[in-house]
């Protein structure tokens, strides 16, 4: 989601996933993707989602705002350096409430995890292929609003990753009594973080990639590979109308649904399921779900 003076929005169409939510094949890519990823740069340090600053200076991560706008996130982000550092001095000054968490936007919160958890149930319910529920990873957790509402209730267990250690903090009394199902709390940016192999059933990334470059994204999902039998990534997060947005206030991107495609894609992922989240205000952007394994 993101911050805006305007309120422009559109329907972003994916090359070849589905909006519906279907079955989605991974694809070579065209050409052009093929050269998007040369030699692809190990990662460094980074960061999560949204805060409650001043009316004009709330994240464009929540609203819809007109920025620089171009293909790819390395066209827009100059100084990598400075493109994780000004983020996590940006977190840092932001209130650890569930508020916080979404710029202000707390009252959308039920919403968001009721829409999560059936998609999620899609996935967990009987089947021969049925994904487990032994331990999920929450990425970008902030204070748990999803650990607490969305895994818990799910999966035996969460481990928790953030780059903001007061958030963590906050989080085990944010729990309650839960949080002892918490096993770690990792306080790390995720293009430093590589997930235990075959530890997850389920890995959840929400609100939480715009703060990645494009090379630490698709090595961070490469570094997700190692899931359980069935498991599953989900991304869920904002996705605009088209190329790639910078905001400079919580010093994230928001890139379009073909963008994050393609850096799936290029990770060795294949698209499981695709849904666009409904019921969220007009003035902010599109919000997709995707699964992958």
């Amino acid at each position: 989601m993101r911050s805006a003076a305007a309120r422009l929005r559109g329907e972003v169409s994916a090359g070849g996933a589905s909006a519906g939510g279907g079955a989605v094949p991974s694809g070579q890519g065209s050409a052009e993707e093929r050269t998007c990823f040369p030699q692809l740069p190990r990662p460094l340090s980074g960061r999560r989602k949204p805060g409650e600053p001043t009316q004009q200076q709330k994240p464009a991560w929540l609203f819809w705002r007109k920025t620089q706008t171009t293909t790819m996130a390395s066209d827009v982000v100059e100084d990598e350096l400075e493109f994780y550092s000004k983020a996590e001095k940006y977190w840092r000054d932001v209130p650890p409430t569930v508020d916080g968490m979404l710029g202000g936007y707390g009252h959308i919160s039920s919403i968001d995890i009721s829409s999560s958890r059936k998609f999620l149930h899609r996935f967990l319910r009987d089947g021969p292929n049925r994904t487990g529920t032994a331990l999920a990873l929450d990425c970008g957790a902030g204070i748990g609003r999803i650990t607490k509402r969305l895994l818990l209730p799910l999966f035996k267990s969460v481990d928790m990753v953030d780059v903001t250690e007061d958030f963590l903090n906050k989080a085990k009394t944010y729990l309650g009594t839960e949080g002892q199902r918490v096993r770690n709390y990792f306080c790390c940016g995720l293009q430093d973080f590589s997930p235990e192999p075959n530890t997850y059933d389920v890995i959840w990334i929400q609100w939480v990639i715009g703060h990645l470059t494009d090379e630490h994204l698709l090595h961070f999902l490469q570094r997700c590979l190692g899931l359980r039998p069935n498991g599953i990534i989900v991304i869920k997060d904002n996705m605009a109308q088209e190329g790639v947005i910078m905001d400079e206030v919580d010093s994230s991107v928001c890139r379009d649904l073909e963008v994050v495609c393609k850096i799936i894609r290029h990770a060795g992922l294949s698209l499981l399921a695709q849904e666009k989240q409904e019921n969220f205000p007009d003035e902010i952007y599109h919000v997709y779900t995707l699964a992958m394994r």
